[in-house]
């Protein structure tokens, strides 16, 4: 039982027209809030989820004395399309494929205008697939986000970030269950095993393997247990399809896919209004600050400030490491004012 309020449902969109062209079928978003929605409604903050995960996944960082304090703050959690609450290929006869970044904005943007009133958010904070839709929030509704917290995230999904991602879709393509465009006939365990195994390479840093910090940080007895538990496991939770849908909806990440932009990424970014404050994690190995440090001259207000750690894209996220924890929650409280 948390001390504030908090409170849940699912908004109904209907037959939703995506960005492709297609139709999302019944389309339907969860999420999740806490705390309380301030008279002027001028307290949101939305935290749209990153991939694989659901809202309860991502609450650990919200409390009085959080990263997201939510005495403060209205604190409202989309879940993304594809990651099995809201609609996915799993719980939607008829998934067309690609389902974008720009489409879950343009979602949330609906369910905050009719679910609380809400019309301009005092910040959207993200990690990895949120820090996109954070990204992309801020360059499809400039006049709507005062400011943005892009945690381990690009504005354009980078090629050596795309090859990750395909190699892992070849990893579920290549499973005997797998009857093409993502669907399966059943789940393909074996796969999975071998997608969580491949991921665990990408998503710590050589460093954070080299420090031995599966065995003294995360109380691994070895490192096949730290696949398995931390990772196999992790991914087995989750429907394959589901994996595949948001593997997807990543690679498409590009804030100037929109006609007003026309994939002109530098006018993308320059259209953006919101204080951005950019948070890579120093030794991520897909989401580089190399990308962050391209995108900074082209951003009217903005900060770069990478995240000083060996743990690699979960530097971001570091629910069970306290020093970055704390790094966060200091760059976040500050940014948010």
């Amino acid at each position: 039982m948390t001390a504030w309020p908090t409170e849940s449902g699912r908004f109904a969109l209907g037959d939703t027209p995506l960005q492709s062209g297609a139709v999302l079928p019944g389309a339907v978003l969860s999420w999740k809030t806490h705390g309380t929605l301030a008279p002027g409604r001028d307290n949101v903050v939305l935290y749209p989820t990153s991939y694989g995960a659901q809202h309860p996944d991502l609450a650990w960082l919200i409390g009085p004395d959080g990263v997201l304090d939510p005495t403060r703050w209205f604190i409202v959690i989309p879940d993304m399309f594809g990651n099995g609450l809201s609609s996915s290929p799993s719980n939607t006869p008829g998934w067309p494929g690609l389902v974008t970044a720009w489409d879950n904005v343009q979602a949330q943007q609906r369910l905050l205008a009719q679910a609380w009133g809400v019309e301009r958010l005092h910040a959207v904070y993200g990690w990895s697939m949120g820090a996109q839709q954070a990204y992309h929030w801020a360059a499809l509704h400039p006049g709507r986000v005062s400011r943005a917290v892009v945690n381990c995230g690009s504005a354009r999904t980078a090629t050596h970030n795309r090859v990750f991602l395909k190699g892992l879709m070849a990893i579920l393509e290549a499973a005997p269950e797998h009857r093409g465009e993502g669907r399966f006939a059943g789940e393909p365990a074996a796969a999975l095993r071998a997608f969580g195994r491949v991921y665990a390479g990408w998503g710590l840093s050589q460093d954070f393997y080299r420090a031995d910090l599966h065995r003294t940080a995360l109380g691994a007895p070895d490192l096949d247990t730290f696949l398995r538990t931390d990772w196999e496991e992790r991914f087995a939770r989750r429907r394959a399809a589901d994996l595949y849908a948001q593997l997807r909806t990543w690679e498409a990440g590009d804030i100037s896919r929109d006609a007003r932009y026309g994939g002109d990424l530098a006018r993308a970014l320059g259209a953006i209004e919101a204080r951005v404050l950019l948070m890579p994690g120093e030794t991520d190995l897909y989401f580089r600050v190399a990308d962050n440090a391209a995108e900074l001259p082209f951003l009217r207000d903005a900060a770069l400030r990478p995240i000083p750690s060996l743990w690699g894209h979960r530097a971001g996220n570091p629910a069970a490491n306290p020093a970055d924890a704390d790094f966060l929650k200091r760059a976040v409280r500050d940014w948010l004012g």
